[in-house]
């Protein structure tokens, strides 16, 4: 691509880079969510949210766990300003949960800010106003000092108006455009809010750095969130949290090493709803969290009722491949793939293991609401005889032979390659009972009475292209001796080679399920199914089922 010298990098290193983060794997347990899809995912919504909308939007994120929730910015229009004080006038806000709402540094902004928070039995009031060289130069046209003192000047004016306006109220400041500033000037606007504010370990208050647009690699955000970490005054008075956006496709991972660079809390939305490619989506740092085994105190169990109301309520789509809630993201079309996974599950299986490990797998689809037949085992020309297995014994109870999988498999890929399309799990039901079981063209079983004499002798009674016949067979067994009185009109040259049999389904509602491979000397093996409440009459279906499909 042409023009690339134009762009040069906006970011600045911090004095001092320990990198003292990159030596831990993971955080020791989860951080403050804070939910801003209310504010930051509702103003990058072509449509913003209805007031009812938005009610029903905030009770949602309360049954999912969250204890903070940013409501929006109440002097910036009536809708902002009535929904919140709905919230508060309706009781709608649980005792253990804290509102958040924005605000600039500007005076009228704040009064109209604190006068929308009368009453409200816990919020915190967040106010920021941006430091990059780019803002200071191109919009502000202000210098350092004068950007440091709208800062200064915002959080005494909160101080004041707090202490004037009835309801319990904490302070957040945030650098807007942190990741665009000199990383020691940040610093020194911070600890000057916080001189004003004069946190203590029973009043804390909120930094806030965020990634209002994404401009390095996630190893520089660290570092800049380890240096004002280990630099902040009062930093046991204090949250650091963190609110990254998405421009490079980074956002998860910079709040990942955010969190191991000594952050305390995370600003999200989620599914990464926000302005230009999003902010950071809760949902996958919490889930990834969750699969390192920490509690994330957030609840997705129910996946699919989550992706339900957020694309309902927001009118935005979540992509199939989106991580954890996307339709496809646990669908195996792969051969090699899903046998793998069909293995893995009988392994854990077998060995009760209490710990995940299948293969393709990170998570159980289960833990999210998700089931296995439907949504990790996908059927199409791809697909491979294990996952079509596997699916026929989750689904439908059938435990294919193995040697019978490959022929069944081969059957079903055919059929969707030919079709092109995915095949869902009732049309391979289907192909399966129309294929194999209980097959009664030519031959028909019409009747079939045994009786014990020098063995078993069998007495059958078939329709052979609409000709009836009657047959008589002696063997070992029951099977034996029928196989013995079909021999005359089966076809030529096979055998009785596999048999397998089950249940299907448990108490009086079972019934057997009988698999018959017929053998010809040159290796070709014709399978048959039989089913019915009898598992002799079942075999005899298997029978009838695999010598009718040889031709």
């Amino acid at each position: 691509m042409e023009n690339f010298k134009k762009y040069e990098k906006g970011y600045f290193m911090p004095p001092v880079c320990e990198m003292k983060w990159a030596k831990k794997d993971a955080p020791d347990k989860a951080p403050t969510w804070c939910s801003v899809d209310l504010r930051d995912g509702n103003q990058a919504l072509v449509v913003p949210m209805s007031l009812e909308d938005k009610i029903e939007f905030f009770k949602y994120l309360l049954k999912l766990g969250f204890k903070e929730i940013e409501v929006g910015f109440p002097a910036a229009s009536e809708t902002e300003y009535l929904f919140l004080r709905r919230l508060i006038e309706d009781g709608l806000i649980p005792d253990d949960v804290t509102i958040q709402v924005l605000t600039q540094a500007r005076e009228h902004i704040i009064k109209k800010t604190f006068d929308a928070l009368k009453g409200a039995k816990s919020a915190i009031v967040h106010l920021y106003n941006s430091t990059s060289v780019a803002q200071r130069e191109q919009v502000f046209r202000k210098s350092k000092e004068e950007i440091k003192r709208l800062a200064v000047d915002g959080a005494v004016m909160l101080k004041n108006l707090a202490a004037e306006t009835d309801g319990n109220f904490r302070f957040e400041y945030s650098p807007e455009s942190f990741t665009g500033t000199e990383v020691d000037y940040a610093l020194e606007v911070c600890n000057a809010v916080l001189d004003v504010w004069q946190p203590t370990p029973d009043k804390k208050v909120i930094i806030n750095l965020p990634v209002t647009v994404e401009m390095s690699m996630p190893h520089v955000y660290a570092s800049q969130v380890e240096y004002m970490n280990d630099n902040l005054k009062y930093r046991d008075s204090i949250e650091i949290s963190l609110h990254p956006h998405n421009d490079r496709g980074c956002g998860v991972a910079d709040t990942e090493m955010g969190l191991l660079a000594g952050a305390d809390r995370v600003e999200g939305t989620l599914f990464g709803n926000g302005e230009r490619t999003g902010n950071v989506d809760i949902i996958t740092v919490a889930l990834n969290m969750y699969v390192q085994g920490i509690d994330p105190g957030l609840d997705f169990s129910n996946m699919p009722e989550v992706v339900e109301t957020y694309e309902r309520l927001t009118g935005m789509t979540v992509d199939p491949r989106h991580p954890y809630s996307g339709s496809l993201v646990f669908a195996a079309f792969s051969g090699s793939h899903q046998d793998a996974i069909a293995k893995g599950m009988k392994w854990r299986e077998e060995k009760n293991d209490e710990h995940w490990s299948v293969p393709y797998l990170p998570i159980d689809p289960k833990d999210l609401g998700r089931e296995y037949d439907g949504d990790v085992i996908r059927i199409n020309s791809q697909s491979g005889k294990g996952g079509i297995g596997f699916l026929m014994e989750q689904k439908f109870g059938y435990v294919l032979p193995k040697a019978m999988r490959e022929d069944f498999g081969y059957f079903v890929k055919n059929v969707s390659d030919h079709q092109h399309k995915e095949l869902q799990p009732e049309e391979i039901y289907n192909i399966f009972n129309d294929e194999y079981v209980n097959i009664e063209t030519p031959i028909k079983l019409v009747e079939c009475h045994f009786e014990q004499k020098n063995g078993i002798i069998a007495h059958i009674t078939v329709s052979d292209n609409g000709s009836v016949q009657e047959l008589t067979g002696c063997g070992n067994g029951r099977l034996d001796a029928v196989y013995e009185a079909l021999e005359e009109i089966l076809p030529k040259g096979y055998v009785v080679d596999k048999y397998h049999e089950h249940a299907i389904g448990t108490g009086s509602a079972s019934k057997a399920c009988a698999y018959i491979g017929l053998s010809n000397p040159y290796g070709k093996t014709v399978w048959g199914v039989g089913t019915d409440n009898d598992i002799i009459v079942a075999s005899l279906h298997a029978l009838l089922s695999a010598a009718n499909r040889v031709n």
